[in-house]
């Protein structure tokens, strides 16, 4: 079964995500800091001649200053591991967070490389007082294509509001992974998923 990311990559479906988050500002309602930093990323893309002519470096910049930290990345791994997490090591809850975290930048950097002008549509959001966790809700028009729905889910924390999930076409980020994940612990160990993303992290150039 091919990767969950691979397809979102392979058909430009994951633009939304990575123009989505890149001013943490606990004031700014979570749609609306989605639409203003998405126009800022898709701005870099577009007019950065280095990046147009596919320059991995940048893009990987790109998607280390303006997109991975908006993540929550322990709830995240939390949520990816599961039941592993609690039975993990401290060091291997360290390694696996440093090689998954190196997963999405690579992920990212290459979706971020495939952009081709998508539209992002933006749903109206209701956030009532005192909310912790909310869905934002976004469609990505492409030309000759059927909409996608694509879906943010955020956790409101005291640097801003954090991604910790996100839903495409109905199949969530965490869920995905988290299956992916604890077949091959099973199988192998916690330390055999780690060294296998830390090579493939290494192969694509992410120390």
């Amino acid at each position: 079964m091919k990767s969950f990311f691979k397809v979102l990559v392979s058909t430009s479906l994951f633009i939304s995500l990575l123009t989505s988050f890149g001013i943490a500002n606990a004031e700014t309602a979570p749609d609306v800091l989605v639409k203003q930093t998405a126009d800022e990323v898709l701005s870099i893309i577009k007019n950065d001649k280095e990046i147009q002519a596919g320059n991995q470096q940048k893009l990987f910049a790109v998607a280390e200053d303006k997109i991975l930290p908006n993540f929550d990345f322990d709830r995240v791994c939390r949520m990816v591991l599961g039941k592993n997490w609690k039975a993990a090591t401290p060091d291997q809850q360290a390694g696996f967070q440093k090689e998954f975290r190196s997963l999405l930048l690579r992920t990212y950097a290459s979706a971020l490389g495939k952009y081709k002008d998508q539209v992002i549509e933006y749903k109206p959001l209701r956030l009532d007082a005192g909310v912790q966790n909310v869905s934002v809700k976004t469609q990505i028009l492409q030309p000759g294509g059927q909409p996608v729905e694509v879906d943010y889910s955020l956790v409101r924390s005291a640097s801003g509001w954090k991604v910790f999930d996100i839903v495409i076409e109905g199949v969530s980020l965490v869920t995905n992974y988290r299956s992916q994940f604890s077949n091959e612990i099973r199988l192998n160990g916690l330390d055999s998923l780690i060294k296998k993303l830390a090579d493939k992290n290494k192969a694509a150039g992410i120390k």
